[in-house]
Formats: structure tokens, sequence, C-alpha cells
């Protein structure tokens, strides 16, 4: 049975989340002039972790990939770091490609708030990566 000391904490983060009111980050970042940049690094982030995750379940080196590509290790290296935005499109096309995958890009509106909450796709693709990469889903995901 929870204490009473529980029970306050309880009520107060309560009251805390129906009293509160305000913009949402997304807002922040487009106020600010951050939201492209911070969509580009989650685009990238989200590219470099499938591709990541397409060697492994492949069981594919970054050695014998790098061959495939016909590329360096240093390369594909820049390729696979999330935090490396200034990444081709062929680039990105061209390792989907050797993993037997392909890039598919969607272009969509900007939504309002409350649909952007109901969006099925971003469901979807919100379970296909992990917790760490979900940021707004506005864009490619590579596909088999």
């Amino acid at each position: 049975m929870p204490t009473r000391d529980e029970k306050q904490m309880t009520t107060k983060s309560e009251q805390t989340r129906q009293t509160h009111s305000g913009s949402s980050f997304d807002d922040f970042l487009e106020s600010e002039e951050f939201q492209e940049e911070v969509d580009a690094f989650a685009v990238k982030r989200l590219l470099a972790w499938q591709l990541s995750e397409a060697m492994k379940e492949q069981q594919k080196t970054k050695k014998a990939m790098a061959r495939e590509l016909r590329t360096s290790r240093s390369q594909l290296d820049r390729l696979l770091d999330p935090q490396n935005t200034a990444v081709s499109l062929e680039t990105i096309t061209r390792a989907a490609g050797v993993l037997g995958k392909r890039v598919i890009f969607i272009i969509a509106d900007t939504r309002t708030e409350r649909a952007r909450k109901v969006s099925p796709r971003r469901k979807l693709v919100s379970r296909a990566v992990p917790r760490a990469a979900n940021s707004r889903r506005r864009f490619s995901r590579v596909a088999s």
C-alpha cells in the first residue's frame, strides 16, 4: 500500500502534467531555426543505424563492405558515422544496393501537432529504430 508521501508525489506529478501548457520542442527548434539541422542529423543517424544493422544481419565486415563498394574503409566509416551528415545520395544508395536493400525517400507536408501525434507512419518507424534514434520521421529509410 502506498505511503502518504507517495500519494502526494503522484498527485503533484499528475497536477504538473495537467497544468502544463506551452509550445512543443519542435516549435522551439523552428523558432530558433535549428529544425532543418536536427532533421538532417536524425535522418543520417537513422540511415547509419539501418546500414549497420543490415551489415550485422549479413555478417558483413567493414573491410568486405568497403571492397564491394569499391571505396576505402575510411569512406565507409564516414557513411556509417551518425554525426557526419555530408554523405551523398549516391553513396547511400550504393551501400544499400550492396546490402540487397533499396532507399525510399518520402517528402511530406508539415503537419499540425494533432495529426503528428496520431500518425500511423510515425508509430511504424518508431518501432523500427532504437529509442535514441527516434526523432521526427518525415524522411527516408532503407527498405528491403
